[in-house]
């Protein structure tokens, strides 16, 4: 069951790889590196699947339903 649309799983890519540049080039470290390594592991994990369990909490969608045409 998806509720993310596929902008929303990129954009966590992107911050997922941003933390982890953050870590590569020694800017961040110790408790915050610890904080962010877990959100980058929990945003790349709901881009791949593109579903998310705090949304699915909160009853929110990113994704669009398909619209069926009748004829």
């Amino acid at each position: 069951m998806k509720n993310m649309s596929k902008t929303d799983g990129i954009i966590r890519l992107i911050v997922a790889a941003a933390i982890a540049g953050l870590w590569y080039f020694n800017v961040i470290g110790g408790t915050l590196l610890i904080i962010l390594a877990i959100v980058a592991t929990i945003f790349t994990v709901t881009g791949f699947v593109n579903f998310c369990p705090l949304y699915f909490m909160l009853k929110i969608r990113t994704l669009k339903d398909k619209i069926t045409k009748k004829g």
